[in-house]
C-alpha cells in the first residue's frame, strides 16, 4: 500500500526514514535532453592548459620564421660586404691611377720634345708642370711630403744619415733633407733622410 505525503511517499514495509522522493534526481540529467551539466574544474584546467599550449606554439612558431627571416638578412650582409671588400681590392686604385694618367701623358710629351727641340727652359717648364701635377695628384691621394729642414729632429718620422757641426742653429735641428719622406693620411710611409746638427768639436 502506497501513501503520499508531501514530495515522498510511503510504501508497506518501508520505514518512515526510508521515504522515496517523488522529486527527479538530477545527478544523472541526460545532456541530450536539454538538462545543464556543470563542468568539472578538472576538464576546465584542461581546457585552459590546451588553450596555453596553442598559443605558446603559435608564439614558438612566429618566432621561428623572425629567426629564419634574421639569419637569411645577416647572409646577405656577409655576401654584400664580400663583394664590396673585393670590389675594393680591385678598384681601391682607380681614382688615384686616373689621376696619374695625365702625369704619364705628360712625362711622354717631354720625352718626345727632347727629339725635336733644343730648348732647355720650354724642357725645364715641362718638367716643371708635370712635377706639379704629381704633387698635386698625390694631395689629393692624402700624400703629404716631410720635408722638415729648421725643424726638430724627430726620430717618428726622420731617419739621421749624418751628422755636422754646425754654429747657425742648435744641435738637433735639422739641417738638409737628402730625401723627403711622406706620409698617407697621416701614417708614416717612408721617413725622411736627413742631416743633423750637432755641437761644433772643442778646440
Amino acid at each position: 500500500m502506497v501513501a503520499e505525503c508531501g514530495p515522498y511517499r510511503e510504501v508497506a514495509g518501508v520505514s518512515h526514514d526510508e521515504k522515496i522522493s517523488l522529486e527527479p534526481d538530477v545527478s544523472d540529467a541526460d545532456p541530450a535532453h536539454g538538462d545543464v551539466v556543470e563542468q568539472s574544474p578538472e576538464l576546465s584546467e584542461l581546457d585552459s592548459l590546451r588553450a596555453e599550449l596553442d598559443g605558446a606554439l603559435s608564439a614558438a612558431a612566429e618566432a621561428r620564421d623572425e629567426v629564419l627571416r634574421a639569419r637569411a638578412e645577416v647572409e646577405n650582409i656577409r655576401k654584400r660586404a664580400e663583394r664590396d671588400v673585393s670590389a675594393a681590392h680591385k678598384f681601391g686604385l682607380e681614382r688615384f691611377v686616373g689621376d696619374l694618367l695625365p702625369i704619364k701623358d705628360s712625362m711622354d710629351l717631354g720625352y718626345s720634345a727632347l727629339d725635336t727641340t733644343t730648348d732647355i727652359e720650354a724642357i725645364r717648364e715641362g718638367m716643371t708642370l708635370t712635377a706639379k701635377m704629381f704633387d698635386t695628384a698625390l694631395e689629393k691621394a692624402g700624400v703629404v711630403a716631410l720635408d722638415p729642414v729648421g725643424e726638430a729632429f724627430n726620430p717618428e718620422f726622420h731617419q739621421a744619415m749624418t751628422m755636422q757641426p754646425s754654429t747657425d742653429v742648435a744641435p738637433g735641428t735639422v739641417l738638409a733633407v737628402m730625401q723627403k719622406g711622406y706620409l698617407l693620411n697621416e701614417r708614416l710611409i717612408r721617413p725622411a733622410m736627413v742631416v743633423v746638427a750637432k755641437a761644433p768639436d772643442a778646440d
